[in-house]
C-alpha cells in the first residue's frame, strides 16, 4: 500500500518520537486531531502503528504488503450494506425514538413517498430529550437532518472509502441510495441500504478471520 505524503510524515515523527500522542501529531503537522483520524485508522490499521491506550501511537517496525487495503478495496458496498430503518417526516421524537431501539441501530433514515429526505441520530433524539421539548408532539421532521446534507453512497463504491467517510465525519451509518429522476429534472435520491459502523466492523471481522 502507497502511502500519502501526510501519512508517511506522520509514521517519521512516530518514529522520532514515540510514543506519541494524537494531540502532540496533530501539533507537529500543523493540523486539527479531526483531520488526521483517518489517517491514523489507515496506519493502526495496516499494523504500521500501534496505538495504545493512554500510551500514544508507536511505530510497530511492520511493513504492510498492502493485502489487507487491497481486500477492502475490492469489496463493493453492495456486498456488505444491509436493510436500512426507516420511518416518515410526521413520526412524533417519542415514537422514533422507540423504534431506533427496537431495531437497535443508531440512525433512522427519513423518507417521503420512497424519497429519501433526511436522517435522524441518537445525538438528535439526546439533544431533544434533554432539552425539554414535549417530544410526544414534535415529529422527526422538524430535527432531522435534511438533504443534500447527509453523507450519501452508491452500491458499486468500495467499502474502505465509506470507512474512512464513516471516521472523518464521525456519524453512525451512511445511506446507499439511487438516483431518481423525476420529471421536473431534478434528481432524487431512493434509499436501498446502509453501511454503519457495524458493517465495517463484520467485515474486518470477516477478512481477519479468512486471513488465520
Amino acid at each position: 500500500m502507497k502511502l500519502s505524503p501526510r501519512q508517511e510524515e506522520i509514521v517519521c515523527l512516530v518514529k522520532e518520537n514515540a510514543p506519541i500522542t494524537s494531540e502532540a501529531l496533530a501539533e507537529k503537522i500543523g493540523v486539527t486531531r479531526a483531520a488526521l483520524r483517518a489517517d491514523l485508522a489507515v496506519l493502526t490499521m495496516i499494523g504500521t502503528l500501534d496505538a495504545r491506550p493512554k500510551v500514544g501511537y508507536v511505530y510497530t517496525g511492520k511493513t504492510s504488503n498492502g493485502l489487507i487495503y487491497s481486500n477492502i478495496n475490492k469489496i463493493k458496498v453492495s456486498e456488505i450494506m444491509s436493510k436500512p430503518v426507516t420511518v416518515s417526516e410526521d413520526t412524533m421524537v417519542y415514537d422514533a425514538i422507540v423504534y431506533l431501539f427496537l431495531n437497535d441501530v443508531g440512525t433512522l433514515f427519513i423518507e417521503n413517498n420512497g424519497v429519501l429526505t433526511g436522517a435522524v441520530s441518537r445525538k438528535d433524539f439526546l439533544k431533544i430529550s434533554i432539552g425539554g421539548t414535549d417530544i410526544h408532539r414534535v415529529p422527526v421532521g422538524v430535527i432531522m437532518t435534511r438533504m443534500p446534507n447527509i453523507i450519501c453512497a452508491n452500491k458499486n463504491d468500495n467499502a474502505y472509502d465509506l470507512a474512512k467517510k464513516i471516521i472523518e465525519h464521525e456519524i453512525d451509518s451512511i445511506p446507499v441510495v439511487e438516483i431518481i429522476e423525476k420529471s421536473d429534472g431534478k434528481d432524487q435520491m431512493k434509499i436501498i441500504g446502509k453501511v454503519s459502523k457495524t458493517n465495517i466492523t463484520k467485515l474486518f471481522v470477516k477478512i481477519g478471520e479468512n486471513e488465520d
